[in-house]
C-alpha cells in the first residue's frame, strides 16, 4: 500500500487511517474514487447518527464588525469532549457567520409558522392566478416557489456561504461524520440594531 496515497486520502477526507487504507484498496488505488467512497459510508454513518440524543454543546455570539449585527446560536453534540473541541466551535463559528450572512428566520421548516406558509402561499397563488394554464401547473408553480421561498428562511436549506454549493444541511452532516457524534444547530437569534 502506498503510504503517500493514504496521507493525501486523509489530508482530503479526515478519515481515519484504516478507513483510508480500506477505500484505497477497494478502488484500487484510486485516490478520487477513494474519496467518493469515503463520502459515501460517511453520509450513511452521519444518517444512522442523526437519530441519537445531542444534549450537550454550546452557545456562541458573533458580532459583525461595525457592532451593529450580532447572533447567538446553540449548537448541540453528544460529549462535552466534543464541545469543548477547537474545531467544533470553528464549526459553531461557521454556523453563526452563515445566521449573520444569510438572515434565516427558522432552524428548518418544520419550524416555519403555519401563517407564514400560508401567506406566503397566498402571494403566490395570486402572482400565477392570471397565467393561462392548468389549475395542476399553477399549483406546481406555487410549490416551485414555495420550496424556493424554504431555502432561502429555513438555515438548514441555506446554500452555505463558505461553500456555496453545498447547503448548511450538507455541511452539517459532513460535521457528525467529521465528528462522530449528532449535531444539532437547537435555536438561534439574529439582532439588528434598529430592529
Amino acid at each position: 500500500m502506498d503510504l503517500e496515497k493514504v496521507r493525501e486520502l486523509r489530508a482530503r477526507t479526515n478519515a481515519g487511517i484504516v478507513d483510508c487504507k480500506n477505500a484505497l484498496k477497494e478502488s484500487e488505488g484510486d485516490i478520487d474514487k477513494a474519496v467518493d467512497l469515503l463520502r459515501t459510508k460517511g453520509l450513511a454513518l452521519a444518517a444512522k447518527k442523526i437519530g441519537r440524543i445531542a444534549k450537550e454543546g454550546i452557545v456562541d455570539a458573533y458580532i459583525h464588525p461595525g457592532d451593529r449585527l450580532g447572533v447567538l446560536v446553540e449548537v448541540n453534540c453528544e460529549t462535552d469532549f466534543v464541545a469543548r473541541n477547537q474545531e467544533f466551535k470553528r464549526f459553531v463559528r461557521d454556523i453563526a457567520l452563515q445566521i449573520a450572512a444569510s438572515e434565516p428566520i427558522s432552524v428548518n421548516r418544520e419550524e416555519l409558522p403555519s401563517e407564514v406558509i400560508e401567506r406566503e402561499k397566498e402571494i403566490y397563488s395570486s402572482m400565477v392566478k392570471d397565467l393561462k394554464k392548468p389549475p395542476e401547473m399553477l399549483e406546481k408553480i406555487v410549490d416551485g416557489k414555495l420550496e424556493k421561498f424554504y431555502s432561502d428562511v429555513c438555515l438548514l436549506e441555506q446554500p452555505f456561504v463558505k461553500i456555496p454549493e453545498k447547503t448548511v444541511g450538507e455541511y452539517i452532516k459532513e460535521q457528525i461524520t467529521k465528528f462522530g457524534e449528532n449535531i444539532v444547530i437547537r435555536r438561534f437569534t439574529r439582532y439588528r440594531l434598529g430592529e
